[in-house]
């Protein structure tokens, strides 16, 4: 759920739809993910943030006009959406829910497994 809720919260600013709320997640659920330290953030924070940042983010969302989300996203340069148009924010939308998707699917395998 840290590694989640990190990358939806880098989706704020690459959507531009604001800033970050949680970027001490980063160090222990992105960079040094797969258990290279131990977490040094608590159950109960990180179910707090992933509130957060899951709150603003649907919130930023349903405000969006839907002809925006056919316009770049902040990760990619004026140039390379020129010659790339996909390269929208409904295509981050949609990569970030597939990758959401997969983990859900792990959650599950490792519960009924536990």
């Amino acid at each position: 759920m840290g590694h989640l809720t990190a990358v939806h919260d880098r989706l704020l600013p690459m959507l531009g739809l604001g800033e970050r709320l949680h970027p001490e997640l980063d160090d222990d659920f992105l960079i040094n993910a797969d258990r290279v330290t131990s977490d040094r953030v608590a159950p109960e924070a990180v179910r707090r943030a992933w509130s957060e940042v899951n709150a603003r983010l649907t919130a930023a969302m349903a405000a969006l006009p839907p002809e925006e989300w056919l316009k770049k996203h902040n990760a990619v340069s004026d140039e390379d959406f020129a010659k790339a148009p996909l390269r929208n924010r409904l295509s981050v939308l949609q990569t970030r829910t597939t990758h959401a998707g997969f983990h859900a699917g792990q959650i599950r395998l490792a519960l009924t497994k536990g």
